[in-house]
């Protein structure tokens, strides 16, 4: 794995939290922030490939959608 450096700059409320975190955690900030990152990337991912499934073939004019009011 290539580590690239990156300044993150955190307000100081979520920086004290994630050291809190990783603290508890046993690990390092930096490798708890990594981690963070990493599942959110995959939450993120996980979630645009199911609505991608789930849209399908889907044709909008073709769906009916109950009118307001």
């Amino acid at each position: 794995m290539s580590k690239n450096r990156y300044p993150l700059k955190l307000p100081a409320s979520i920086k004290a939290a994630a050291a809190r975190l990783a603290k508890e955690d046993g690990v390092f900030l930096n490798q708890w922030i990594a981690s963070a990152v990493a599942q959110k990337i995959g939450a993120v991912e996980t979630a645009a490939e199911f609505l991608k499934k789930r849209a399908g073939n889907a044709k909008w004019k073709a769906m009916s959608f109950p009118r307001a009011g």
